[in-house]
């Protein structure tokens, strides 16, 4: 099959309804059929070898193999018992498991689509969000502790801010205001670095300040900053092949996600769904009522 016609989505849902119908067959065969007949093909016991010999880092000896046969013919036994007396159909576990290979099937099939350039560009463009490179700061900071300076901290602000700003961006701030955990000078920080090291609200303002001027002071989850920003680099949307590792995973996880769900609404047409819901009691139906206009 051409590779074109293997990224189309209608091809992967038409084999998912091959291997839905296929699936209902089988169990229809095992369940309406000769439940009586058990046979263990070549292909079979060449998958028990497979599995063994990836779990043991080795072939199994032939008593081993006469075991892995042994033990699929009891599994096989158990499982057509247990289908015809029901087990299955009230067991929560069992549902859930069988719920997981059902949307197995589906995943599994989905993850054979391979995204065209063009799907990527377009991905790109209509989620822009999740790609976007973010705004980037350098900065020094001059940090004020208000339990140093208590109701003074706003005058000793604009008092070392005036100090600041005669220096500009040269000023000697190794013995200016207090101590700090984080070094004075950010060096080329993201947005989101900024908001971790000092706040939300630090990083909101640090957005708007002018680039080569003291500013302040900015507050922060520790206290108050005067700031100088050096130098801003707007956040902007990147070119694929940036990104395109990135583009490619969400958009798989985005194409699994639209698949299982055109998938089960297939299913689902095949219902009659009836939901009986349960009346409520006569003391909830009476204050219903009374609140009814």
């Amino acid at each position: 099959m051409p590779t074109k016609l293997l990224r189309e989505p209608l091809v992967h849902f038409l084999i998912l309804g091959a291997v839905l119908l296929f699936a209902s067959n089988l169990v229809n065969k095992r369940t309406s059929g000769d439940t009586r007949q058990i046979i263990v093909t070549r292909g079979q016991i060449e998958h028990l070898e497979d599995t063994f010999t990836r779990a043991n880092q080795r072939p199994p000896m032939e008593k081993e193999r006469e075991g892995l046969i042994r033990d699929y013919i009891r599994g096989e036994v158990y499982y057509r018992e247990a289908l015809a007396l029901g087990i299955d159909r009230d067991d929560a576990v069992i549902r859930q498991r069988l719920r997981t290979k059902m949307e197995f099937i589906s995943e599994d099939v989905a993850a054979q689509a391979e995204p065209s350039e063009n799907q990527l560009r377009t991905y790109l463009k209509e989620h822009p969000d999740k790609f976007l490179v973010e705004q980037r700061f350098s900065f020094i900071q001059v940090y004020l502790n208000p339990d140093r300076h208590g109701n003074h901290v706003a005058h000793d602000a604009q008092q070392l801010l005036a100090k600041l700003d005669r220096a500009g961006g040269k000023a000697n701030i190794s013995e200016l205001g207090d101590p700090f955990l984080l070094d004075p000078r950010c060096d080329d920080l993201s947005s989101s670095d900024v908001a971790k090291d000092f706040g939300d609200k630090f990083a909101a303002s640090l957005q708007k300040l002018p680039v080569g001027k003291w500013q302040g002071p900015l507050e922060s989850g520790l206290g108050m900053h005067l700031v100088y920003v050096s130098k801003r680099t707007p956040g902007r949307i990147p070119q694929l092949d940036e990104v395109r590792d990135a583009v490619r995973r969400e958009w798989a996880n985005d194409y699994r996600l639209e698949a299982n769900g055109k998938f089960y609404e297939g299913l689902l047409k095949r219902y009659t769904v009836t939901v009986d819901l349960p009346q409520p009691p006569p003391e909830q139906k009476a204050q219903a009522g009374a609140d009814r206009p």
